[in-house]
């Protein structure tokens, strides 16, 4: 008999760069997405209770827009509706492999999705659907990190595992530094004093003060979220204690 999974409720933040073409030709690759969706649907099968959070940037960034003049409220808000085409075209693949979700939007937009409900989405969750929080907190000035914490939360997960294009959190961006290492653990009060990039600091903090350890892993990699799930993939833990 194979022994109960570490985790049983999992929040899955994704960035939205990961839903994009090989080279950046597509904002929303339907190739890249449907792939995505192949490695959310394997976990699901083992008996995860899965949400999912998507981030908005490769289709618009509210705060690239204020850097370029755009009042910032107003850039937050188009990123929010950003999340929200993002999510409804990772409802699109999974549906398409016969996931059953459920996207709910912090801004209601009852055309396209339902408004986000605690208790409704707490009782997709027990019936076995994905869910996909879309549009943040509703709010300007948070990102969809803070977002992520925050439904993480709310919907009393177990972790929040961050699928991203990097295999962890480094000491420097290995991207620009040859010589960066990778922590196998670290701790929240680390990663807020050296300003580690994993993600923003109230995000960080809210899952220390949750108790809800932050996983970052490499979703790219084939078949490394259900990997790591099983103890075997390359990944990051940010916990409260580090031994």
């Amino acid at each position: 008999m194979s022994p109960a999974p570490r985790y049983k409720r999992i929040l899955l933040k994704l960035s939205g760069e990961v839903l994009m073409g090989e080279g950046g030709g597509l904002s929303i690759d339907p190739t890249v997405t449907a792939r995505v969706a192949e490695e959310i649907a394997d976990v699901k099968a083992q008996g995860y209770e899965l949400c999912i959070v998507v981030g908005g940037g490769n289709i618009f960034r509210g705060i690239s827009g204020a850097a370029r003049g755009m009042e910032r409220a107003t850039g937050d808000y188009m990123g929010m509706l950003a999340t929200v085409m993002n999510a409804l075209a990772v409802q699109n693949a999974l549906e398409q492999i016969g996931v059953e979700t459920r996207v709910q939007s912090a801004i209601p937009m009852s055309s396209v999705c339902e408004p986000f409900i605690r208790r409704r989405a707490m009782r997709h969750l027990e019936k076995g659907r994905i869910v996909i929080f879309a549009a943040g907190v509703g709010s300007p000035f948070f990102t969809t990190d803070s977002g992520a914490a925050l439904r993480a939360a709310e919907m009393n997960c177990d972790a929040l595992f961050k699928g991203t294009s990097v295999d962890g959190v480094y000491n420097a961006d290995p991207k620009q530094d040859a010589s960066a290492k990778r922590f196998e653990a670290v701790s929240y009060d680390t990663v807020l004093a050296q300003n580690l990039k994993v993600m923003d600091a109230s995000a960080v903090a809210l899952c220390r003060d949750s108790n809800i350890p932050i996983v970052v892993f490499n979703i790219r990699e084939h078949g490394n979220f259900a990997a790591v799930l099983r103890g075997e993939g390359v990944s990051t833990v940010v916990q409260k204690e580090v031994e």
